[in-house]
C-alpha cells in the first residue's frame, strides 16, 4: 500500500513541481561542470536532481563522511547555488500548499531544503533502508 501511495504522490509531484525543480538542478549541474574544479558540485547537483524528480519512497541521510572538505564544499555550494534552489523549493511549496492534495507535496518541498542547501555528506536511500538504519540494533 505504501508503494502505491508513493507512486501516486510521485506522479502528482512530477506533474506539478518535479520537472521544473529537476531542470533547475540539471542547469546548475551543467554550469558547475563547465570548470574542472567545480565538477563535484555538478555531480552533487545531478544527484539531487535524481532525487527531486521522484522523491517519495526515498530519503536523504547523513553519511558522516563529509568532514572538513565537505563542510567547505557545502559553504561554497550554498553561496553559489544552494540559496536560489532553496528559494525555488519555498515558492513551489507555497503554491502547492494552497490545495489539500498539495499539502504533502509542499511538505516534501520543505524537506528537500536541507539537502538543497548542504548536499555534501548526504546520500539518497530508499525509505525502508532509512527506517532500518533508525531501528536500534539488538546486542
Amino acid at each position: 500500500m505504501r508503494t502505491l501511495i508513493s507512486l501516486i504522490l510521485n506522479i502528482i509531484w512530477l506533474l506539478t513541481a518535479g520537472w521544473s525543480l529537476f531542470l533547475g538542478y540539471v542547469v546548475a549541474g551543467i554550469l558547475a561542470c563547465i570548470f574542472i574544479v567545480t565538477i563535484p558540485f555538478g555531480l552533487a547537483s545531478f544527484r539531487i536532481a535524481g532525487f527531486v524528480i521522484w522523491p517519495f519512497g526515498r530519503e536523504v541521510v547523513d553519511t558522516g563522511r563529509g568532514g572538513a572538505v565537505g563542510a567547505i564544499g557545502n559553504v561554497i555550494w550554498f553561496v553559489i547555488a544552494g540559496w536560489w534552489l532553496a528559494i525555488g523549493h519555498v515558492l513551489t511549496a507555497l503554491a502547492q500548499a494552497i490545495t489539500i492534495i498539495g499539502i504533502p507535496l509542499a511538505w516534501a518541498n520543505v524537506k528537500l531544503i536541507p539537502v538543497t542547501c548542504f548536499p555534501f555528506g548526504k546520500e539518497v536511500i530508499g525509505s525502508d533502508a532509512a527506517r532500518s538504519r533508525m531501528l536500534p540494533t539488538a546486542r
